[in-house]
């Protein structure tokens, strides 16, 4: 399986692809908007859960590696968790890629594929407060704002309202 756009290709995470995974969940510019720094062996957990061979019955990370067709270079990596009907779409990008349109591009492509080969029609994303990089990617991508919830989330001892949105296609 491989999801290809004019400038990066989309393949399933493998075990080579563990230093990525690493990297995005270990630098602080990554996850300072997302989450609290894992400990190694979460980071482990998620990679490991990641690798498993995503069916639209399962329910499980579909965990899709972003790589640059020009040097064939990892950039990121996005996908969705499929449950009662409705995606909810994440995506984490190195930050010397931020400013490269990568995350919209990659998105839009996601959207398509999962639209077009899985008859998927609904999807999601929650966007932690203050993360207005990924807020705007999302309404490039067609997502419309649908709920905050004020204090939902702590990320290093800092209580943050979550950004609700949602994308529906036609079926």
């Amino acid at each position: 399986m491989e999801i290809t756009t004019a400038r990066l290709k989309l393949v399933p995470m493998t075990e080579q692809h563990w230093q990525l995974f690493y990297n995005l969940h270990t630098d602080l510019e990554v996850t300072s908007l997302c989450f609290d720094p894992p400990s190694i062996e979460e980071i482990q957990a998620k990679f490991q859960a990641r690798l498993n061979h995503w069916t639209k019955d399962v329910s499980s990370w579909l965990c899709l590696v972003v790589i640059n067709k020009a040097n064939n270079l990892p950039v990121g990596i996005t996908g969705f968790l499929y449950e009662d009907d409705i995606a909810q779409v994440g995506y984490l990008f190195l930050p010397q890629y931020y400013g490269n349109q990568y995350a919209t591009e990659s998105l839009n492509a996601l959207l398509k594929w999962a639209i077009s080969e899985h008859s998927i029609h609904q999807f999601k994303a929650v966007v932690t407060e203050g993360n207005a990089a990924s807020e705007r990617v999302l309404v490039k991508c067609g997502f419309k704002l649908i709920n905050i919830v004020p204090e939902a989330f702590e990320i290093n001892g800092k209580n943050y309202s979550d950004f609700v949105y949602q994308y529906n296609s036609s079926p």
